[in-house]
């Protein structure tokens, strides 16, 4: 199964007609997460045909407004559309606060279970976990306390390998759970057949580094070692990095150097300061000193096998 990820907002600051702020719709083993959720965020979703009812959990990195306004209006718009189920806010410490006295001051509270998980610590943890995946938070360096959010599968079940297990006439279709959760298979006449003689190794785990915003931060690489994906903010080129520093924002040659030390698979760099009016400079700049870059563009869905 692949890993998609489309983008809804890949610009810094405020919104524009052609650049809007960060949102992120990443679907990971039948999840639907949302991540960030700047202003006009909803109708983004819209505009690309996302299905956003099937988001139940987002996380925010940080309380700055281009990356957290247009949550109280999803909010109230999943009211209006009758939803029933959960939703799960991940954010730092006062998004509860942000959020609720919003909707108390409007009227509008929600019908619906409004969960919210508040964070505070500045050492990575795991604050979401199910069968399938695990995310974990990845502490960054910015001008509010922020995180960035490491997405992860579990590793699947074992693949039969049908070959060889028509080569024994014992195991039969009920029989083929026990095989993938990796049990042997003992044979009538007491013989043990390896499971390793009967499947195939799981599929690699896939995995996704959303890192917006922060300043050059190599403290990340051990945390994100070898993911399939890595977005990494890239405020500013080269020529602007004395400004990068005192903002605590980063370059596009910054990201690439922590895409290669990394050794990521991919880098998909964004967060553009509206400074530039031309992008491919961005791609350039990153791309010579990590080749696998890629640019975020509004409303373009990449899928990571």
């Amino acid at each position: 199964m692949s890993l998609k990820l489309t983008v809804l907002g890949c610009h810094s600051a405020t919104p524009r007609v052609n650049a809007n702020p960060t949102s992120q719709f990443l679907e990971i083993k039948n999840h639907h997460f949302l991540i960030d959720c700047g202003e006009g965020t909803q109708v983004q979703l819209r505009r690309y045909n996302v299905k956003f009812s099937k988001i139940k959990h987002i996380f925010i990195s940080h309380l700055h407004g281009d990356h957290v306004f247009g949550l109280v209006g999803l909010i109230s718009t999943f009211r209006l559309l009758n939803r029933e189920s959960e939703l799960h806010v991940y954010g730092p410490k006062g998004i509860k606060e942000m959020i609720t006295l919003q909707l108390k001051l409007s009227n509008s509270w929600t019908h619906y279970p409004l969960l919210f998980h508040e964070l505070s610590s500045k050492e990575p943890e795991l604050i979401f976990e199910d069968e399938k995946v695990e995310v974990h938070t990845i502490p960054l360096d910015h001008r509010v306390y922020t995180n960035g959010f490491l997405f992860k599968e579990k590793l699947g079940e074992r693949k039969l390998n049908m070959n060889a297990v028509f080569n024994h006439k014992e195991i039969e279709i009920c029989d083929y759970q026990n095989l993938k959760n990796g049990r042997d298979f003992i044979l009538k006449n007491g013989t043990t057949i390896k499971n390793k003689e009967l499947t195939l190794d799981p599929s690699p785990v896939k995995s996704y580094a959303f890192c917006s915003d922060t300043s050059y931060f190599p403290e990340i690489i051990p945390q994100i070692k070898q993911v399939t994906a890595l977005y990494h903010e890239a405020t500013f080129l080269n020529d602007k990095e004395n400004l990068a520093t005192i903002t605590k924002h980063s370059t596009a040659k910054q990201a690439a150097t922590i895409a290669q030390n990394a050794e990521v698979k991919n880098l998909v760099i964004g967060h553009f300061s509206g400074r530039y009016k031309n992008k491919e400079l961005f791609l350039t700049e990153a791309k010579s000193f990590f080749k696998n870059t890629i640019l975020a563009e509004e409303g373009k869905t990449f899928v990571f096998e």
